[in-house]
């Protein structure tokens, strides 16, 4: 990859530096789409010895392009996001692709083609960490910044993404554990 190449896509994902997500960190601040998706791929990497057969590599990957359409439309959270937002977030992400060179466009495509038709363990496990990560992010808000309807959220949001996995259904429980006892604590 050329130099100028390089720093043309590194541009286009600094603005998921800039474009905040609707959680809060526990400082109290907007998290950026950026962290997000960097503790994503840290959290895949620290799960690779609870999944020996999945390529952990391909997990990470995925973990770090999932929101690159983010940088094109901004974070829309997920009770609000409709199929039309989806679209335009992808048909944006694949013209950008579109104009990268071609290894890098043939990997990008591919994976999100990939995470998208969620038929490989690979794409369900980063589908299932994209799903926690967030609970996992909100119980470590101020519950003050939760909306209402995110305390039923909060317990369903992932339950059907982790099916698949008893080692995710058993981080599922405890993380829901959390949620209670914050929910219980008010704080």
């Amino acid at each position: 990859m050329k130099p100028a190449e390089l720093l043309e896509i590194l541009s286009v994902a600094e603005k998921l530096k800039c474009n905040t997500r609707h959680c809060y960190t526990s400082s109290g601040r907007h998290e950026s789409v950026a962290e997000h998706s960097w503790r994503l791929a840290l959290m895949a990497m620290l799960l690779a010895p609870e999944f020996p057969e999945t390529d952990m590599d391909r997990v990470i990957r995925m973990c770090l392009i999932h929101d690159l359409g983010e940088a094109f439309t901004g974070d829309i959270p997920t009770f609000d996001k409709t199929d039309a937002d989806t679209r335009k977030e992808d048909a944006l992400y694949d013209q950008w692709v579109q104009t990268l060179p071609e290894k890098t466009r043939e990997e990008f495509s591919c994976l999100l083609a990939e995470m998208n038709a969620q038929e490989t363990p690979e794409a369900k496990l980063y589908k299932a960490l994209d799903k926690l990560e967030a609970v996992i992010q909100h119980n470590e808000s101020d519950i003050s910044t939760w909306l209402p309807l995110e305390y039923d959220l909060q317990l369903s949001y992932g339950a059907e993404n982790v099916r698949f996995s008893p080692y995710l259904q058993k981080l599922k429980a405890q993380i829901d554990c959390c949620t209670r006892e914050k929910i219980a604590r008010g704080k």
